[in-house]
């Protein structure tokens, strides 16, 4: 029997060696050490509803408040045919998501699938692009929080905040001490464990979804039919360029299946919590684009990062208003910070647990169950990040490595339909194996589009993280210690 906060033993079979970089973990292996960590366990009290809220939490926020400046500009009017486009991108990977979270209910994610599929090169080179996802998606997300509440308090008080303290290096600035002051209380929250922190996810998700919906109901009296003509003044290219960069506002979906160890029913409410959560992000983002693009002309959002504030303003004559839609983008994207934080700790807490990091990030607090010094150490991480580094850069920099974690999930779908072809699964994805085959090309198209210096900054990151493996996770992972073991009996 086993003791509190101690793993099962590693399943291992007296075979001829298997290359190391091809050696799977065993998915029967992954569900049985489910939630076992280093000196205790994470605590199931998570459910359906919860689950989706941290996945709205996790996804709804800076693509809609903030990157849809960056958007509209490159694809005119028709950056809501961008936004189909990325949701259209997101649905197919959503798909294989949904169906290996209820397969197989871990923490880890697209990590863990790929090590249980593809091998342990794959899965660390997949957790090495889930950790540029994660940390650098909390650093991006921080950086537009500082922008709205800037206005918020310009607004209300008739101040702002000095640039010099707002900006990071680059943009005027020395640091962006509120980026790093929004994800410090993040951390402070999570330490209190899953339970506490999904009750207060779920009231900033509740604000920043009324937020949205009085934005449309607002900004639909300021549409001006000439505002969508021409609707696509930069043709195809700039569709297809907006979409890439969108992309990175449907990311948090995916952040319900780390939650795998301390959900209810896992099983069947990972499912669905990811198949809602994004049917509800992606028509709300659809709208909100419409509207914001009928109500302001294309080339005004160039630079703008508070863009929805501003279209309050100039469509009621009031500043009230767009005070109200800045306290709401406040706590919405205080939420994806405190969502997607979430995520990526949880995510180092199964690529620890398999010995690929160090023991720290899967050692559980026995009071709270939380990971706490894996929320410290990646808290500071990322708040570093969000002092100092331009929102672009980073925005670019998180959607390279989702799309190449889903695409990977789409790999991983197709290869455990054909190795465990009798695997209890409570949903399956549609149209097998259609539509992970067109996850996995549409990904591929979208890393295409992104521009040369991204392709550059992933291909340093992944050098870094072949470095690290090399000297340290392919010899102390469990994998590698059960072979060992077994070849000295």
């Amino acid at each position: 029997m086993l003791e509190t906060g101690q793993a099962p033993p590693l399943a291992t079979e007296p075979r001829k060696p298997v290359n190391p970089l091809l050696r799977r973990k065993p998915v029967e292996q992954m569900v049985a050490e489910g939630g076992q960590g280093e000196g205790g366990i994470l605590r199931r009290s998570l459910t359906m509803w919860q689950l989706t809220m941290i996945s709205i939490g996790a996804t709804l926020g800076t693509g809609i408040f903030v990157v849809l400046g960056e958007a509209a500009p490159k694809a005119g009017p028709a950056v809501t045919i961008s936004f189909i486009i990325a949701g259209l991108t997101a649905l197919f990977s959503a798909l294989s998501y949904a169906e290996l979270a209820g397969s197989v209910p871990v923490s880890g994610s697209s990590y863990s699938y790929s090590y249980a599929t593809m091998g342990e090169f794959i899965a660390w080179v997949c957790g090495w692009c889930l950790v540029l996802e994660y940390a650098v998606s909390v650093a991006a997300v921080a950086v537009g929080w500082g922008q709205y509440l800037n206005e918020l308090l310009d607004g209300t008080i008739g101040v702002t905040i000095p640039k010099a303290v707002s900006a990071p290096l680059g943009e005027g600035g020395f640091i962006n001490l509120p980026s790093l002051i929004v994800v410090l209380l993040a951390m402070v929250f999570l330490m209190r464990g899953a339970k506490e922190s999904a009750r207060i996810n779920t009231i900033m998700v509740a604000v920043k979804i009324v937020t949205l919906v009085l934005f449309i109901g607002i900004g639909v009296m300021g549409i001006k039919s000439g505002n969508y003509a021409p609707l696509a003044p930069l043709g195809v290219t700039g569709i297809s360029a907006a979409a890439s960069t969108l992309f990175f506002s449907y990311i948090g979906f995916d952040a319900a299946s780390t939650a795998g160890e301390e959900a209810k029913n896992p099983k069947k409410d990972l499912p669905r919590a990811i198949m809602l959560s994004l049917g509800i992000v992606t028509i709300l983002y659809v709208l909100v684009a419409f509207v914001a693009v009928g109500a302001m002309p294309w080339q005004d959002f160039e630079g703008t990062e508070a863009a929805l504030a501003q279209i309050m303003t100039d469509v009621t004559g009031h500043s009230f208003w767009g005070v109200v839609l800045a306290a709401g983008a406040v706590v919405a994207i205080a939420s994806v910070v405190f969502a997607v934080l979430y995520g990526q700790t949880r995510i180092l807490f199964a690529m620890s647990r398999d010995g690929l990091v160090p023991k720290v990030f899967a050692k559980v607090d026995e009071k709270t169950g939380a990971p706490r010094a894996n929320v410290l150490i990646v808290s500071l991480f990322c708040g570093a990040l969000a002092a100092f580094i331009p929102l672009g850069e980073l925005a670019n920099a998180t959607s390279i490595g989702t799309l190449f974690a889903f695409a990977l999930v789409n790999v991983a779908v197709v290869i455990l339909r054909r190795t465990k072809p009798d695997m209890p699964r409570t949903f399956k994805v549609a149209l097998f194996p259609v539509t992970p085959i067109l996850g996995f090309i549409a990904c591929a198209y979208m890393m295409y589009s992104l521009p040369g210096a991204t392709w550059v900054a992933f291909g340093g990151w992944m050098a870094v993280g072949l470095v690290v493996y090399f000297l340290y996770g392919i010899r102390r992972s469990r994998l590698a210690t059960a072979e060992v073991a077994t070849a000295e009996k």
